[in-house]
């Protein structure tokens, strides 16, 4: 099928397609074992929600369960934090792939610090530390929330508590992390603040159809809820692209052609631009952290639409 407009397109069929062809896998990946209260989460489930320019939606399987964002609350930090420092950010973190896991600190190690990219644990961390500077990390969390709230307009998005302690109890990486950041100078705030502030970031639950919804902002799309500056989406979107899948970014942007962020809880925020937000959940992780059929979904999807920034 090539491009063709979204009047046209059969996204019922669509996704009923690939749902079918999800619950024929048999690799459906390993959920996340670092996180306790993840590593239970029954890898069976599978949903997928296309949120589009027009108003419509189209939703498949588990669309309405609630899961942990994890490391898609990247995206809506970055966001923040560009709002708040715009370009000054960047003196604190890089906007390149990384090529390494995503809580790796080799590269800290010989890049004295500044984290190579925002969706990487140390760069995540860095933006959060950016953002909770003189403000409480209550006032923080209200904050984001208040911003993805707004932006899928829907007020029932939380932060799951057994998560965020979950996290608090074994993170023990991202607390190095912050440790050799703060003695190269990168902190403004203790790392057990800024790290207690992350993990509770982290810990937000929404259900995929609420996570295509709160991604509309990252369209470009006239009639789109907007959010921040057009150029940031822009920016933004450039480096879910180049960066949102850790060490998998380059193999995601070859085979889906779309801006995605990814997290450890299985979900995947795809983005369309000018066309659509799209969200998909399955919590068994391949080897690079990433939703195993979440990433085959959003593949499926692309080659069905003949949706890619490339042409």
């Amino acid at each position: 099928m090539g491009e063709r407009d979204t009047q046209m397109m059969d996204f019922d069929g669509i996704l009923q397609q690939i749902a079918a062809e999800m619950q024929e896998q048999v690799d459906r990946g390993a959920a996340a074992s670092y996180i306790p209260e993840l590593a239970n989460v029954d890898t069976g489930q599978f949903g997928m929600v296309v949120a589009l320019a027009d108003g419509r939606s189209f939703a498949v399987g588990d669309a309405d369960t609630r899961f942990s964002i994890q490391s898609v609350s990247k995206v809506f930090t970055l966001a923040l934090a560009l709002g708040r420092l715009g370009e000054d950010l960047w003196r604190r973190v890089g906007r390149e792939p990384s090529g390494l896991p995503f809580n790796s600190i080799l590269q800290l190690e010989h890049e004295h610090g500044i984290p190579r990219n925002p969706f990487i644990n140390a760069g995540a961390l860095v933006v959060t530390d950016a953002i909770l500077a003189g403000h409480a990390p209550r006032e923080v969390l209200g904050e984001i929330l208040r911003f993805i709230r707004a932006a899928a307009e829907d007020e029932n998005i939380h932060i799951d508590e057994a998560v965020a302690r979950s996290e608090t109890e074994h993170g023990n990486r991202n607390m190095a992390l912050s440790h050799f950041m703060a003695a190269h100078g990168n902190f403004e705030n203790s790392p057990e603040l800024t790290c207690g502030t992350y993990f509770h970031q982290c810990a937000i639950e929404m259900t995929p159809r609420q996570l295509a919804m709160a991604g509309r902002f990252l369209v470009g799309a006239p009639d789109l809820p907007t959010m921040i500056a057009r150029d940031r989406v822009r920016r933004i979107n450039a480096l879910m692209l180049t960066c949102g899948h850790y060490d998998g970014s380059g193999d995601f942007a070859y085979r889906v052609g779309l801006p995605g962020k990814s997290g450890v809880g299985g979900g995947i925020l795809v983005i369309a631009p000018g066309r659509a937000s799209i969200a998909v959940w399955s919590p068994g992780l391949n080897r690079h952290g990433n939703s195993q059929l979440g990433t085959l979904a959003v593949e499926r999807f692309a080659q069905e639409t003949g949706w890619s920034v490339f042409g």
